[in-house]
């Protein structure tokens, strides 16, 4: 193989802006990730970033919805998750009390996630929360 490819998989799923498609956004990666050692924080990273897509943009409207990717390769787990948008400002980690019930999401999956980048697309917001195989101090891949 030539040194700049991989053989990344990539899956994605679009989901109506349902609050009961966030369990289901979290079976599919589940499912996906088996037997990987970050099937589990992949599992919650989805649903927070699921959750906060439904609740938090356009997402949850009427005729929303949440897009997820999930690509799998030697390197990286990388699970992404796409809103409609129709907020003033890009979603950011807020670190909140530990005893707070909302605003502790993007914090947690910053906490879990080796990187977390938060981009525009198309009018929404695309997370992505990569979980590196192989990390060196600091975070960063090997």
């Amino acid at each position: 193989m030539h040194e700049y490819t991989s053989a990344a998989r990539v899956w994605g799923l679009s989901c109506p802006g349902f609050p009961e498609e966030v369990s289901r956004a979290r079976r599919w990666a589940r499912d996906i990730l088996r037997g990987s050692p970050f099937a589990e924080d992949a599992e919650l990273i989805v649903s927070e970033l699921s959750a906060n897509a439904i609740l938090h943009t356009a997402s949850g409207r009427e005729s929303g919805s949440f897009h997820l990717a999930v690509a799998v390769s030697a390197q990286v787990v990388a699970v992404s998750v796409t809103d409609d948008g129709g907020t003033g400002t890009a979603p950011k980690a807020e670190y909140q009390d530990q005893d707070a019930e909302h605003g502790r999401g993007l914090g947690m999956v910053s906490a879990i996630a080796h990187r977390v980048v938060i981009h525009d697309s198309d009018g929404g917001h695309t997370v992505t929360a990569e979980l590196f195989t192989d990390v060196r101090r600091g975070g960063y891949p090997c």
